[in-house]
């Protein structure tokens, strides 16, 4: 692929094209991976993008951060199992996609939590898999906190994310 600004995810054989992320973004993925990787037991591995994260020949995302199971990890490899947390920071070229294709598709894959942070108004939305399907557990605004106890114990407050 020509190295042109662009990010590219392929779902379901199809390319999806989005701008590359602005400071701000990575700044919050930056902070929540500090604070996940500082809260992280030792079985498990905080990864941020850009690492892509291979479902099936024909479907490779590259989420914010992941969380997997630390046996899973290979530095020389793709990741091809399947994280215990997928974060997306949602930006305006990737809202609508994160917040439902994504979400299918994660969804399908067996991630057991799916978290979607909101810069513009510092908000974090916490999904769970029960039976086969996504469950909104919290919605947190500011800073209020939300204390996580899947993947692992930590405590978030969508406020200092953006600061």
């Amino acid at each position: 692929m020509p190295d042109d600004g662009y990010r590219r995810e392929l779902v379901n054989g199809q390319l999806l094209v989005t701008p590359l992320p602005k400071m701000g973004h990575q700044n919050v993925v930056f902070q929540l991976g500090l604070l996940l990787g500082n809260a992280c037991p030792s079985e498990l591995k905080v990864l941020p993008a850009a690492c892509d994260w291979k479902l099936s020949s024909d479907t490779v995302f590259e989420p914010d951060l992941m969380v997997l199971d630390r046996a899973d990890f290979d530095p020389d490899a793709v990741f091809t199992g399947t994280p215990r947390l997928v974060v997306e920071v949602l930006s305006p070229s990737t809202r609508d996609t994160d917040l439902t294709l994504k979400r299918l598709e994660y969804e399908r894959a067996g991630v057991a939590a799916y978290w979607l942070v909101d810069p513009n108004r510092p908000s974090l939305t916490v999904l769970h898999l029960i039976g086969g399907g996504y469950q909104e557990m919290s919605r947190v605004e500011g800073s209020e906190p939300y204390r996580a106890d899947l993947p692992f114990p930590v405590t978030v407050v969508a406020a200092q994310l953006v600061s």
